[in-house]
């Protein structure tokens, strides 16, 4: 199934989401090693690295908001009370801005750093800003900032739907999975009433 449905999300969705949830892993390694390395080519080639897998996760960020539009978005559970199913929409937005805002505060950083950001030495990008010291620096606090505020809402996002799979047992982390989501309903669901979760 490619597309999604209002049961779980399509095989596209699902390669997109855990396309962004390894390159995400990888970006925070590379970010963390490149920071502790002393000025020089290694620490250069280190964060041309990081700057090229930011601007991969901006792109599938891009194409994973424009399929999400285009196609229909797995219902919430029916068993969550309302405060649940306003935490899971902000999370869910929180993620989509992130994952906006962390690739452009570290392309204008670079940009007003002086240093020209490239994809994988194949596609120069054009500089988003023009050098200026104090708009680095603040790029630099920003940059930062947004990446703990991403790693809170991954960890809350992990958290729900391990709850999800553990716990009230349904099918929220099945349905971005490969194959066929279990028909099982958690205890305390009527028939007919949804077990979906946006991912």
């Amino acid at each position: 199934m490619f597309r999604n449905t209002r049961a779980r999300w399509g095989a596209l969705s699902q390669l997109l989401h855990w396309l962004i949830v390894a390159l995400i892993a990888v970006q925070a390694s590379l970010g963390l090693i490149g920071a502790g390395l002393p000025l020089g080519m290694e620490k250069l080639a280190m964060l041309a690295r990081h700057k090229s897998i930011g601007i991969t996760i901006l792109a599938l960020a891009v194409i994973r908001l424009l399929w999400r539009w285009l196609n229909p978005t797995p219902d919430l559970p029916g068993t969550l009370r309302g405060y649940e199913r306003l935490l899971a929409r902000f999370t869910h937005a929180a993620l989509y801005v992130l994952l906006f805002a962390l690739p452009l505060t570290g392309w204008i950083m670079s940009s007003a750093r002086g240093f020209p950001v490239s994809w994988f030495d194949v596609l120069q990008l054009p500089d988003l800003v023009s050098k200026s010291g104090a708009l680095y620096r603040a790029m630099i606090e920003t940059h930062a900032a947004l990446a703990i505020a991403l790693g809170v809402i991954v960890a809350l996002h992990v958290a729900a739907a391990l709850k999800h799979h553990f716990v009230l047992k349904d099918d929220t982390l099945r349905r971005m999975l490969p194959g066929r989501a279990s028909r099982a309903r958690p205890a305390g669901q009527t028939p007919g009433t949804s077990t979906r979760k946006p991912c």
